[in-house]
């Protein structure tokens, strides 16, 4: 299977390695696109691609590039949407619904959602749409064995618009215990600080699923303290509460589990353990990279023409 996948040239994550991982599984031509080529789809098209090339064409761009130009990416043969973001589909704030309507234009279209639950309410409403989830680059981050000196923290974003929620549970759990909420370069020095950190809060909170931060702190050796996205989620995931993971639903809570562990640091260790178990065993991003692959090889529902309305519609990017 021939697949040209087309990415974010710049974007917060590094994914790199999930890019070689998909390629590693198929015979793909993996391009990185700026900003003004994701903007203008159609004259990149046009100009470099041969779309009868390739068993599938997958999209990984930003959203509200995407959203824009649903007449040209409509007319696209073996489409497929990778997506990290639809769980703002089901979620109050600037892009809620908005999923839904642009993939209603497209109802042809695979969606590849990295969200277990939000894969089912895009499958209730009808699209095609299967969970592959978020996971982390295992060529980088593991658990290097150091001793861990600071005990409870959270490494990331709090300023984005979609983190509201999360900034205002962090400064309520500050208030009241000793966190360190930083931020740390990509590669050695964010490998490093994971590794000095014992108690890793994770606050996802109302995001229905769990941000590739989980996946690195689990492999990283941290005790992963994760705002509970739901039973579903967690079963998908293989994610125990106090088995491999500590779950909560708000800082009491987690509190609570908090001083458990403190009181029993064998147990806390336990949970480390089975928590980097578990991300090196299913979320290194060579599984699911191949994940990704076996998504792509099902067929695809046949491509349809739209109605009159429909088109002017798709035009406009309503």
């Amino acid at each position: 299977m021939k697949v040209l996948f087309l990415v974010q040239k710049e974007q917060r994550a590094i994914l790199d390695a999930l890019y070689e991982a998909v390629a590693a599984n198929c015979e793909c031509d993996t391009r990185r696109l700026t900003d003004s080529q994701q903007a203008d789809l159609q004259t990149y098209f046009a100009e470099e691609v041969d779309v009868c090339a390739y068993d599938r064409i997958v999209l990984f761009l930003r959203f509200k590039k995407e959203i824009r130009q649903v007449a040209f990416i409509r007319s696209l043969p073996n489409l497929v949407i990778l997506e990290h973001d639809a769980y703002q589909n089901y979620i109050s704030g600037k892009y809620q619904g908005r999923f839904s309507r642009h993939y209603r234009r497209l109802p042809w279209v695979r969606i590849i959602s990295s969200g277990h639950t939000v894969s089912h309410q895009l499958r209730e409403e009808g699209f095609d749409a299967v969970f592959v989830p978020k996971g982390y680059d295992q060529r980088i981050l593991e658990d290097l064995g150091h001793v861990r000196d600071i005990e409870l923290a959270f490494v990331g974003s709090t300023k984005h618009k979609a983190y509201v929620k999360r900034k205002e549970l962090l400064e309520e759990l500050a208030s009241v215990e000793n966190l360190s909420v930083t931020r740390t370069h990509s590669g050695q020095d964010y490998l490093t600080t994971l590794n000095r950190i014992r108690f890793f809060v994770s606050a996802d909170v109302g995001m229905g699923e769990y941000m590739i931060k989980n996946f690195e702190a689990m492999a990283c050796g941290c005790v992963l303290l994760a705002y509970d996205q739901g039973s579903a989620e967690n079963d998908a995931l293989g994610l125990e509460d106090m088995g491999n993971v500590v779950l909560y639903k708000d800082v009491a809570q987690l509190r609570q589990k908090l001083a458990v562990l403190r009181a029993d640091p064998s147990a806390a260790s336990q949970i480390a353990e089975r928590g980097r178990d578990l991300a090196c065993d299913r979320y290194g991003f060579d599984r699911i990279g191949a994940e990704i692959v076996r998504a792509l090889e099902k067929p695809l529902r046949p491509r349809q023409e739209l109605g009159w309305f429909e088109n002017i519609y798709a035009k406009m990017g309503l």
